[in-house]
């Protein structure tokens, strides 16, 4: 129910537009002085009197309206309360309907959105979690907004890695225990590599020769090539599986390999390429960033060059209104660089293409090396929480039906809203205990009110789905019309965290719900009450119940019926 639109149009002031006066119209921070206050002295100025005097004459014209059940006029701010049997009445009406948050902003508009973007034949490692699940959640929040959204999976599948991969197969390597041992053989065969290759230098050379064969399309080193590939997506697939992350496109760096030269060449017809020491560039110093390196001296492209041809096939396919980048912080200045090259080849959809930046995992003990193999594994950290999960309902609840079903949403979801809890620029130093700790602003606290709000819901039977008429009276109360305040939020805070690409707005809405849910329940009787006001203490439960889940799965997270 938008409160702000009711009383804005309400409100009339000489000069002033029903859009400026809803925009001025906020909440009140103390409800003793009110639901809704307009500070009236911006108009002061206009209207050439005090903000006092505004305030006491709008109150005496308001035409009055249902939802408001009186309006007071104090130093210079009109205030207003609403009707809370009104108010309640309307908002659990909406927050019980299907699709309660959608709405139909992004209809006909399309966003990309780049996240994950992997390396084939590399740990899929806690570093990864930030990008996968920051961006997964922003998937689901723009299709909740009515976008078409298009995930795409730019993976790291080129380069002279793959010519390390080959040589270290052929010197070390053993199919059957590849096929067997997955991503995780395929790395300790590529840490070795690197440890032989300070005493033998000759390997760096036959990892260049192996991938040059696979820029030429040697039928041997494509095969291995792409069985590499294969191995490392239908691994991964399992991991996105558990983490409710989604895709549309897996076009890697080696999809653009084509597409990289019309670009150079629109590059040189448009006198934007430079040539230095051998090297093609852009000159980005008017701008005060360092040159935008294209193509070395040895001929071989960049990530710049690849990422100039996907925003372009993006762009020429997509059609896009938005097009995401969901990577760390680090890339600032090479994303910087990117859209600042669109632009000048006359791009005027470079605007378009936002850089959606967020902190780095590091771990306590230092920073991780694929090369080293000092890396966490994101597949035994999601392994570690269900089982720690498990020992949890083990010890609190073990008759529990499905535990292993339970403690599987319990464990990864922990993980998961690990990375969403808070602000995505800020940097993590990856801790398991801390991310597995139960108690707190927590995943599992948000699943095991939800499971609250189910068990209340079970015992009450059908007596929610009475043909008799809510006694709103029963949520006139300092929780209950906290409860309702927040479920009228829900659409907002879901079209803030689009704004500001933060799915973390939606996580800490959800505990400030859970939080308020709690307080409700600890204070109110719910089912030892007359019908009709059972009814309306129930309907609320049911919106809570239906919306923290919704919520949840806004950030990809399921929720358990019981725990």
């Amino acid at each position: 129910m938008d409160v702000k639109k009711i009383l804005s149009q309400h409100i009339e002031i000489d000069g002033v537009s029903g859009e400026e006066i809803y925009s001025l119209v906020t909440e009140t921070a103390d409800s003793r002085l009110g639901d809704f206050s307009l500070p009236c002295f911006r108009f002061a100025k206009a209207l050439k009197t005090s903000p006092v005097k505004i305030a006491e004459d709008l109150k005496e014209k308001f035409d009055g309206c249902e939802i408001v059940s009186e309006v007071r006029a104090v130093n210079g701010y009109l205030n207003f309360f609403v009707d809370n049997k009104v108010f309640s009445r309307g908002v659990l009406a909406e927050a019980a309907a299907d699709g309660f948050g959608s709405s139909r902003a992004g209809n006909g508009k399309t966003i990309c959105i780049d996240y994950s973007s992997i390396n084939i034949a590399k740990p899929f490692h806690i570093g990864h979690l930030g990008t996968t699940a920051i961006g997964g959640s922003l998937y689901k929040i723009f299709k909740k907004l009515g976008y078409n959204v298009v995930g795409i999976n730019h993976l790291g599948d080129w380069g002279t890695q793959f010519g390390k991969l080959i040589v270290a197969y052929d010197l070390w390597g053993d199919r059957e225990k590849i096929e067997k041992g997955g991503v995780e053989a395929l790395q300790e065969i590529y840490v070795r590599f690197h440890r032989e290759e300070e005493t033998r230098p000759e390997l760096t050379e036959q990892a260049r020769h192996w991938f040059a064969l696979i820029e030429q399309g040697d039928k041997r080193a494509l095969e291995l090539f792409h069985w590499f590939k294969d191995i490392t997506l239908k691994e991964v697939d399992k991991i996105y599986k558990r983490l409710n992350v989604t895709f549309d496109s897996y076009n890697g760096e080696s999809f653009y390999n084509d597409k990289m030269q019309p670009v150079l060449d629109q590059l040189e017809s448009k006198g934007l390429i430079k040539t230095s020491d051998g090297a093609k560039i852009v000159d980005l110093s008017a701008y005060d960033m360092p040159p935008c390196l294209l193509v070395k001296a040895d001929g071989a492209t960049l990530y710049a060059t690849r990422d100039l041809a996907a925003a372009f096939y993006r762009k020429k396919t997509y059609d896009f209104d938005k097009s995401l980048y969901v990577v760390a912080y680090q890339q600032n200045l090479h994303f910087r660089q990117l859209f600042k090259v669109l632009e000048l080849m006359g791009c005027d959809w470079a605007k378009d293409c936002v850089h959606v930046a967020y902190g780095m995992v590091s771990l306590a003990e230092g920073a991780m090396s694929t090369r080293k193999g000092n890396v966490v594994w994101l597949s035994k950290v999601l392994d570690k929480a269900v089982e720690k999960a498990m020992a949890i309902i083990d010890e609190k609840n073990p008759s529990l039906e499905n535990k292993a079903e339970v403690a599987e949403k319990v464990g990864v979801g922990a993980v998961m809203f690990s990375a969403l809890q808070n602000a995505r620029i800020k940097d993590i130093t990856f801790s398991l205990d801390k991310v597995l700790n139960f108690e707190g602003e927590t995943c599992p606290y948000l699943q095991y009110t939800y499971a609250r709000t189910g068990s209340v819901l079970s015992k009450a039977g059908n007596i929610v789905n009475a043909r008799i008429m809510p006694d709103y009276s029963a949520l006139d109360n300092d929780e209950s019309k906290e409860l309702v305040k927040l479920l009228n939020r829900y659409p907002s805070v879901i079209a803030d965290a689009a704004d500001k690409y933060e799915p973390s707005v939606i996580s800490k809405y959800l505990i400030d719900l859970a939080q308020a849910f709690n307080r409700f329940y600890i204070a109110h009787r719910i089912l030892d009450e007359p019908t009709a006001r059972q009814i309306a203490r129930l309907t609320l439960t049911k919106c809570v119940n239906k919306t923290i889940k919704d919520g949840l799965a806004l950030l990809g997270i399921d929720v358990p019926e019981k725990m």
